[in-house]
């Protein structure tokens, strides 16, 4: 690694506070395209390059079956790393200041509904020990506060504050924001510390939610975890933590929740993030409008 790379990779982890794995994705993007230019045009520093080196790896890798979503993302590190340089002074223009990205065509998540939410939670699904309850706790806090995948598998037991019902997670760029626990949330997590304290786990630096083992747990056992729950109540083609998460913030809404209380609970930085959630309550808003118009009774 030279020592512009590295002194962008010690930038984004002691400055812009990044995860290791958000670290990882953007420095591959930036070797990956050093690698281009040393393959398909002999060109060794990619400091000196222009726009034009770097339209024609966007041709490339859209050449080579690459998403335009992923095109995105690598040009996206690859602008961040020459911000980076131009913040050190190591060039003097940044070829992607123009740049404007590919087009995408929007996903619509569909969320789980209210009723394959309560089959999970009600039916004989989870058993009594320590890993049924664990499993069921999972489940609770990512439909209960809609916090993400990497927010639960890092939070530790201390971050649970009974008194006042709440529990502290720490987000994106280690972000931390309070969010309010149901009771229902609270009698399961005491249960669930109860169970953990009965199996005698060798606990991983106080992790709240361990494997039988007492490691921690992995993002690949979270989402099989959950897919593997909703299958059995849902044919959505997508079981995932975030489709949960989705679900957290579309319930809420459909609810009467404002925006802004949901954008505060979810941990976005701004409302326009928090608005691709409001599709899914469209129905439900169409419902009361339909009911509430006056026009609609002619």
């Amino acid at each position: 690694m030279d020592s512009n790379l590295k002194a962008y990779q010690n930038y984004l982890l002691k400055e812009r506070n990044y995860s290791s794995l958000t670290i990882k994705a953007y420095l591959g993007d930036v070797v990956a395209f050093s690698q281009y230019l040393i393959n398909q045009h002999d060109e060794v520093f990619i400091e000196t390059v222009n726009y034009s080196l770097i339209r024609s790896w966007i041709v490339f890798l859209v050449e080579n079956n690459n998403s335009n979503v992923s095109v995105n993302r690598k040009i996206s590190s690859l602008k961040s790393y020459y911000k980076f340089l131009l913040k050190i002074k190591a060039i003097n223009h940044n070829p992607l200041l123009k740049h404007k990205s590919l087009k995408t065509a929007k996903k619509i998540q569909i969320p789980f509904s209210e009723k394959e939410l309560n089959e999970v939670f009600n039916f004989n699904n989870f058993e009594t020990d320590f890993e049924g309850v664990r499993n069921k706790l999972i489940i609770e806090l990512f439909y209960t506060t809609g916090m993400r995948r990497a927010e639960l598998i890092t939070l530790n037991e201390n971050n649970v504050d009974f008194s006042n019902k709440t529990i502290k997670v720490f987000g994106k760029r280690s972000k931390e924001r309070i969010i309010p626990l149901l009771d229902c949330t609270l009698e399961l997590l005491k249960l669930y510390l109860s169970k953990k304290n009965q199996v005698n786990l060798n606990e991983e630096k106080g992790l709240l939610i361990l494997s039988k083992k007492g490691n921690k747990i992995s993002e690949s056992f979270v989402y099989r975890l959950i897919n593997n729950y909703f299958s059995t109540v849902s044919q959505k083609v997508k079981k995932s933590p975030h489709v949960l998460r989705h679900s957290f913030a579309t319930h809420l809404l459909n609810n009467g929740a404002d925006l802004n209380s949901v954008k505060e609970l979810l941990g976005h930085s701004s409302l326009s993030s928090t608005q691709i959630y409001t599709h899914s309550s469209l129905s439900e808003l169409q419902k009361i409008y339909s009911k509430a118009h006056p026009r609609s009774k002619k």
